[in-house]
């Protein structure tokens, strides 16, 4: 109805996450368009005799096509003109349209709420990720709130599952599990430890790789846990789950951003990891759990919730001796969390799971891939040369299904510096020394032990 209205324009109107062809059988016409983040994947291609295809998983197109992209988030193509064509514009991907805003803290909480609310419309039993860290904890904080009431009934009706369940994953007595324990009593929630040990975890490297269809090393590094949870989720009938991405991109919660010189390039930098999330978390949050068909959802990621965060003024985003990481994200729901955890230090998920988790990663690598093997890496990888020899080693795994160079483009491969974009490796001359997606790397702003 929205289509036959408004035409391509109603694209704009949706605030959820998809990716979708559209056919009008009247015109003869087909519109193919992806949500606004990324956050459900789409690959395009084209074989031989230049006939297009569309999925959304890069293992139909492997093998089929001598030439597959990514479909860009935000955007869509219509066959009038076959020309790929941006949807999703904001004011706030301006610096200077948001450097003299004012910081409403109330709007912020009232903006999540509703995100939250609207994304527990669900005829199917769901749950919380709940690794401990800030993010999760405010949504599965959140998701309680308002787990008592059915949201299609304008929460009328009792819910149909009123007990919400919350899930954490990590190696038996990790930081994590920890923070999560204390979060989930604290909400009442039903909760779920999921311990792995890095056995099991290497074991899983491969099908992990196969699934989520990348070589990038913090994707393979923090989706491998993700990968073990959702086995045991789908075991327990749940069919959707709420997750944290996207709240450090927005509010620069990643360690390196205590180095930004000013809210111009902190700004600059929130919007550049968002227009690449798709390629790192978004594709993590969706491909892990989906491997095991459950649904994942971001509320923030929320159109509507990105617009008024995005919209806080940088320089309140900034971190310095007074102000921690997020603080604004903090103080808006500090009220939902105990204090422990609502002001507990950064930990990226492969971080947060169990140091040993990544130190074993390393070992398995040098072992696998011999200092010859890396020095010999750009006649074994001409195109994009993996930088480490973990990456090598993904590379590895990934062309052993997906084998075509054209498949290898589909996955980014930049210096990055405790999950920086190569632009932020600027801020600091030691960060050029460095080439490593770990919180640790950061090591003079880590203040846990490990």
């Amino acid at each position: 109805a929205l289509y036959k209205e408004k035409g391509v324009n109603f694209i704009d109107d949706l605030n959820g996450i998809f990716g979708f062809v559209l056919y009008d059988e009247q015109n003869d016409e087909y519109l193919i368009a992806r949500d606004h983040m990324g956050i459900i994947p789409l690959y395009m291609g084209w074989d031989k005799h230049g006939t297009f295809y569309i999925s959304s998983e890069l293992k139909a197109l492997e093998g089929i096509c001598n030439k597959i992209e990514i479909f860009p988030p935000g955007h869509f193509m219509s066959s009038t003109d076959n020309q790929l064509v941006k949807w999703y514009d904001r004011d706030w991907m301006n610096f200077d349209s948001v450097k003299d805003n004012k910081t409403n803290l109330e709007d912020l909480q009232t903006a999540l709420e509703n995100a939250v609310h609207r994304q527990l419309m669900s005829d199917v039993p769901y749950g919380v990720l709940l690794s401990g860290g800030l993010d999760s904890s405010i949504t599965s904080a959140l998701a309680k709130k308002y787990s008592k009431n059915r949201v299609e009934s304008n929460d009328v009706k009792s819910a149909w599952y009123p007990q919400l369940h919350s899930f954490a994953v990590g190696l038996k007595g990790s930081p994590d599990l920890i923070a999560a324990q204390k979060v989930a009593d604290h909400i009442d929630s039903i909760h779920h430890e999921i311990t792995f040990t890095v056995q099991e975890g290497l074991d899983a490297i491969k099908d992990v790789i196969y699934h989520l269809e990348t070589y990038d090393v913090t994707t393979i590094r923090a989706s491998t846990p993700m990968y073990l949870m959702a086995r045991v989720i789908k075991s327990m009938g749940i069919k959707m789950v709420l997750s944290g991405e996207g709240a450090d991109e927005i509010f620069g919660g990643y360690l390196y951003f205590h180095k930004a010189p000013d809210s111009k390039e902190f700004h600059e930098e929130t919007v550049r990891k968002l227009d690449k999330l798709y390629q790192y978390d978004c594709l993590r949050a969706n491909k892990s759990l989906a491997a095991w068909g459950i649904e994942g959802r971001v509320p923030f990621l929320d159109k509507e919730f990105i617009d008024v965060a995005m919209r806080i003024n940088p320089k309140d985003k900034m971190i310095n001796s007074e102000k921690m990481e997020k603080w604004v994200l903090r103080k808006s729901f500090e009220q939902y969390l105990p204090e422990s955890v609502a002001w507990r230090q950064k930990e990226q998920f492969s971080d947060g799971v169990g140091y040993d988790w990544i130190d074993s990663l390393k070992d398995l690598v040098n072992e696998k891939v011999t200092d010859d093997m890396f020095k010999n890496a750009k006649f074994t990888f001409p195109f994009q040369t993996p930088m480490s020899k973990e990456e090598y080693y993904y590379r590895s795994i990934f062309e052993e299904h997906y084998p075509s160079e054209t498949s290898a483009t589909t996955v980014p491969s930049v210096p990055s510096v405790a999950c920086s974009t190569p632009i932020a490796l600027e801020w600091d001359k030691t960060f050029k020394n460095l080439n490593d997606p770990s919180g640790r790397s950061v090591s003079n702003v880590h203040n846990d032990s490990y």
